[in-house]
Order: C-alpha cells, then structure tokens, then sequence
C-alpha cells in the first residue's frame, strides 16, 4: 500500500477543519498578500477613486458590498473589486452566499483572489467577466 501526498494533506485539512467538505477549498500555498497580481487599496485609496467619505466607504465593507482584510495590519480591498469608479455589483450577492456557507473573510478572500479548478480563472475575475451565476453555483457548491 503506497501512501500519495494528496491523501497526506487531505487527513491534515480533514484533522484541522473537521468533515466539512469545503474544507479542501481551504488550503493554499501561502498567505493573500502573496498572490503577485492583486493591487490592494487602503481606505484612502478609496476615498479618493470612488469620491465618499471615510464613513460610507466603512458602510460598503459592512455590508457586503466589498470584502476587506487586514494585510500587513492595513484595512485593504483588492483594486479588482471596483470596476469605473465603483464597487463591483456582482460581488455583494457572492459574500453573501460566502458568508452563508461559512467562509470568513479571509477565506472569503482567498478563494476570490485564487484560482479555481472548476472556472479555470479566479472567481473574481470570472465574476469580472460576467460569469456571476457560475462563480455562485461553484460557492453554492462549497457549502455541502
């Protein structure tokens, strides 16, 4: 019996997160900041490109309109989630379903800025390029 490293890593994400089948969706090879294509913007940033206060652009990460982490202990949001001067509408629909199937916002995070197998680009820039009902059922998918 030969023991493949995929079955290895499997036992350590199933040990760690518990029988979730999402789970597998949770590993990565390294942190968010690491992923070389992402231009982040602070809260500034998005002051000055979208033309609100400080406050309403707070309001946008409370409610879901845009997903911000911390990254190097600064509040940043992907560039790739503003699209003409404004947050990208698609994806308040998506956070939503993400953060019903349980992902936190790093998670959140990871797996809209990684690629997936099943879209063959990054959920976020499927989500870019119209594919919204895709990148939803394949997040749906996660969950069960």
């Amino acid at each position: 019996m030969s023991i493949r490293v995929a079955d290895v890593i499997w036992v350590y994400v199933f040990e760690t997160f518990g029988p979730y089948p999402h789970a597998r969706a949770l590993w990565q090879a390294g942190p968010v900041s690491t992923v070389p294509e992402t231009r982040w913007l602070t809260v500034p940033d998005l002051v000055e490109l979208l033309g609100i206060g400080v406050s309403r652009v707070r309001r946008l990460v409370e409610d879901r309109a845009i997903l911000a982490i911390r990254v190097d202990g600064v509040l940043k949001v992907p560039a790739s989630f503003i699209r003409n001067g404004e947050p990208l509408s698609e994806l308040k629909g998506t956070l939503v379903l993400l953060a019903d199937s349980g992902f936190n916002d790093d998670e959140a995070m990871r797996w809209l800025l990684g690629v997936d197998d099943s879209l063959g680009t990054s959920p976020i820039e499927a989500l870019r390029a119209g594919r919204k009902a895709e990148v939803r059922r394949v997040a749906q998918a996660l969950a069960f």
